[in-house]
């Protein structure tokens, strides 16, 4: 089944091509054999996560929770995510002369592979997402926007939420207070 333009284009595609980068480098890494290509790739591999990261808790999630009020879903992703930034702190300070550096990005592997599979299996965030109202080609546009900002150096660090990420967050935490 051929696949239109637009659906390319729209949110979902934009974060599985992410995915399916970062696979490809975590496989790079498996088979390299030089301290060099291993620090690179890593490099490469923190990076990309660190904004895959950050415009998914920016601009998807958001998105996701307003349009399907599944909060589980959302809270079990944002966990990965945390676990996930804890072990990119880490590998990003180490160098593949520390003892821990092989096994941290296996780790972060095993931990990337687990959150994309519950990500795209059926039932799972992007599938829930595809059956709720939210405008993906729109948001698709956004997170492709907010992505190359990232990546070019012209934004905020990651790390530092930009404005009104605060008060999202706190209207997450809201809602989590009222489903208990």
């Amino acid at each position: 089944m051929a696949r239109s333009k637009q659906a390319e284009k729209d949110a979902i595609a934009l974060l599985k091509a992410d995915h399916r980068q970062v696979e490809d480098w975590f496989e790079q890494f498996e088979k390299a054999r030089d301290s060099e290509r291993k620090q690179e790739l890593a490099t490469k591999i923190c990076n990309a996560l660190k904004v895959h990261t950050t415009i998914e808790e920016e601009i998807f999630y958001p998105a996701f929770l307003e349009a399907s009020d599944d909060v589980d879903i959302h809270h079990e992703a944002e966990i990965e995510h945390r676990g996930a930034k804890n072990l990119i702190s880490e590998i990003e300070a180490s160098s593949p002369n520390d003892d821990y550096f092989e096994p941290s990005v296996k780790v972060l592997s095993e931990m990337i592979k687990h959150h994309v599979k519950e990500e795209e299996k059926p039932g799972g965030m992007f599938a829930v997402a595809r059956e709720s109202k939210m405008d993906l080609v729109a948001l698709g546009e956004e997170l492709a926007a907010r992505k190359a900002e990232l990546e070019s150096g012209e934004a905020d660090e990651p790390d530092v939420p930009p404005p009104g990420v605060g008060e999202k967050r706190g209207q997450v935490d809201r809602l989590m207070k009222e489903t208990r």
